[in-house]
């Protein structure tokens, strides 16, 4: 199912469709600042399952936790106080930074659960803020690709209705804001407790 929204003032009750679909153990579809992402509830086994199904994934695969606060993301992640430092001058931004993991979230992913490592966004897209605030808690991410929806031309725009012609077999529901621009893929950086920062990839956050 799709529903078009208002990217800075999505509906609240397609906010609260959103959620209850999340805590059913569902997947969500929006777009981020870098791409369009599926969103599941990290804590419900079904939809984590779902996300692996989604991407085929490999118990190596990790995927990204989005987070709008840092208070939240303390919760699965050790961050010491020059992490939090940074965060402070960067989030929201265009990066994912890669901490180590808590038990509060390794027990539910496999390549965590073996490297006890995580990666973490604060994108600043108004939709995706909205949609962890309303749900209350980390949302686990996966980007949309050309390949996922069986579409062999890389160039082709992916939009709303074609992530729900392909993949509504898994996704439950496309928050559709319209034409959408993306920034590019993210700056990734490690901030791993007790170490200096580490650039693991440059892309379109400052660093």
């Amino acid at each position: 199912m799709i529903e078009y929204v208002i990217a800075h003032n999505p509906d609240d009750r397609i906010l609260a469709k959103a959620c209850a679909v999340l805590s059913g153990g569902g997947l969500v579809c929006l777009p981020t600042d870098s791409n369009w992402v599926v969103v599941a509830d990290p804590a419900s086994k079904a939809g984590v399952e779902k996300l692996y199904r989604l991407k085929r994934a490999e118990p190596e695969k990790h995927f990204s936790v989005l987070c709008d606060s840092i208070t939240k993301a303390a919760e699965i992640a050790w961050i010491d106080t020059s992490a939090y430092r940074i965060l402070r001058q960067k989030i929201p931004g265009h990066f994912t930074f890669i901490f180590k993991a808590k038990k509060t979230i390794t027990r539910y992913l496999r390549a965590s659960k073996r490297d006890r490592e995580i990666g973490i966004r604060f994108p600043p897209s108004p939709l995706a803020q909205k949609l962890i605030a309303a749900f209350a808690s980390v949302l686990l991410s996966t980007n949309i690709t050309h390949e996922l929806l069986g579409l062999e031309d890389d160039s082709l725009e992916i939009y709303g209705f074609l992530i729900e012609d392909n993949a509504s077999h898994l996704i439950e529901l496309v928050l559709d804001p319209g034409e959408t621009e993306f920034a590019g893929p993210s700056t990734i950086v490690s901030l791993i407790e007790g170490g200096e920062p580490e650039l693991l990839r440059l892309g379109t956050g400052d660093w």
